[in-house]
């Protein structure tokens, strides 16, 4: 019995991923971004709960990968097209610039793809993780929202939303080592980049709530940089 439960807390997953792009394609866009933390949420716990029940298993790495791709790849492809439906068209792009936006959702599935194949991403990830972009994306709207109107507007901003696609389209498929927030200790010295990053997440967040995951996600990108580069000058 205990075997099924990670794989249901994976189909939650992909719940959460169905449901989002419900609403998404209903202009909730808010509300579509919530369902992308739920679902990021059972995707922490479905992998948690493999390695406490000791029940890893190929179906359940599979099915991990497909709930990913709905809820990390195409749901954040549909809040960039929804938010490019809503501006205007942009020069010489004219209607169809907007489905540049499923750009994501196709790199997704290459990095998808690429990382159950890949034996290198066992304690280290090789490209931005699916979650990660898609946290990036949900924070979008509420950026757009913002309060300060230069911020909004560039976040609206046709072109600046197509320079996010392809910028993140590429990372997510970069030979780029990023480093994984699994802990195998918790002693300080293996684990330094991986507190700062936690400490300054919590306090971006405090202080900005969502529209802070943007910062979060260059800060991880940077200390990765930072801690593989030590780790091939002492090698």
């Amino acid at each position: 019995m205990k075997q099924h439960i990670p794989n249901a807390i994976t189909c939650l997953n992909l719940f959460c991923g169905c449901v989002g792009t419900v609403l998404a394609f209903n202009d909730q866009l808010i509300d579509a971004g919530y369902a992308i933390v739920l679902a990021a949420i059972f995707d922490f716990f479905d992998g948690f709960l493999a390695r406490l029940l000791k029940v890893n298993s190929p179906t359940g790495k599979e099915l991990d990968s497909l709930a990913d791709m709905v809820s990390f790849g195409l749901l954040p492809s549909i809040i960039i097209f929804q938010m490019l439906e809503l501006t205007p068209a942009v020069e010489y792009g004219g209607k169809w610039v907007k489905y540049i936006a499923f750009l994501i959702a196709i790199f997704s599935a290459l990095r998808l793809a690429k990382f159950n194949l890949d034996t290198r991403q066992g304690t280290i990830f090789i490209g931005l993780p699916t979650p990660a972009c898609a946290l990036f994306v949900l924070s979008l709207p509420h950026i757009a929202l913002s309060k300060d109107p230069i911020i909004s507007a560039y976040v609206q901003n046709p072109l600046i939303l197509l320079i996010l696609t392809l910028a993140l389209s590429f990372l997510l498929v970069a030979e780029i080592p990023l480093m994984s927030l699994k802990f195998k200790n918790f002693g300080l010295t293996n684990n330094l980049h991986r507190y700062v990053l936690i400490a300054a997440a919590i306090l971006l967040i405090v202080f900005f709530q969502l529209t802070a995951i943007p910062l979060i996600i260059i800060l991880y990108i940077v200390l990765s940089l930072v801690q593989f580069n030590k780790l091939s000058q002492a090698l």
